[in-house]
């Protein structure tokens, strides 16, 4: 972690703990820096009609729980994530829907790491066209690749959103970016259009309750 990043992280968990006493301003920091992945995420289970909405209910409860969690920024974005899971799937059992990823879920073990493979593939996914292409994954690979390279979560954070085993969390990972840098290679992606993360304006906590 460089010294930006590392600022960075300081400069969230502050606001975190001012957004737990009443700081709108802080608040404020603190949705801007995670909603944009947060909805990415959600976005990667529910598809992108629903994606606003399942995120605002997720900010819901991250606003009426915000008092009772405990840690720095690293541990919201887990807490964060795994409260958007929980609504995600929430909302797919009320509509009767699958994962918007296509495949059958599956947990592997013992295969290494191997992050070596995966470069161009990270560095590329915070392209439109490399969101949409993550769509293609299998449902673990797609979530994993999501939490640990957009969210920004390691192995461990990233497995107890999933409730799997880091080691299982960082093999989808890897498989996933290792097919994510073939099919960028070859040239397969989406549409093109703006999938868009971004947000005009950051609500305040009372926007949210």
């Amino acid at each position: 972690m460089g010294a930006d990043q590392d600022t960075d992280e300081a400069r969230v968990t502050a606001a975190i703990a001012a957004a737990q006493r009443g700081d709108e301003t802080a608040f404020r920091t603190v949705y801007r820096s995670v909603h944009p992945r947060l909805l990415a995420y959600v976005r990667t289970l529910v598809g992108e009609v629903d994606a606003e909405d399942v995120a605002s209910e997720a900010w819901l409860q991250i606003t009426r729980d915000l008092e009772r969690f405990t840690g720095d920024a690293d541990r919201f974005r887990g807490w964060t994530a795994t409260i958007a899971r929980n609504r995600a799937l929430d909302h797919l059992r009320r509509v009767g829907r699958r994962p918007a990823v296509g495949g059958d879920e599956s947990v592997l073990y013992g295969v290494p790491d191997g992050a070596d493979t995966a470069g161009q593939a990270l560095e590329a996914l915070a392209t439109d066209r490399a969101m949409a292409l993550i769509a293609r994954l299998p449902v673990d690979q797609a979530e994993a690749v999501v939490l640990r390279a957009v969210v920004g979560l390691d192995a461990k954070g990233a497995a107890e959103v999933l409730g799997k085993r880091p080691g299982a969390v960082r093999t989808a990972a890897h498989r996933g970016l290792r097919r994510l840098a073939e099919l960028l290679e070859g040239g397969t992606g989406g549409s093109g259009t703006d999938d868009g993360v971004t947000f005009a304006a950051a609500p305040t906590q009372k926007d949210v309750r």
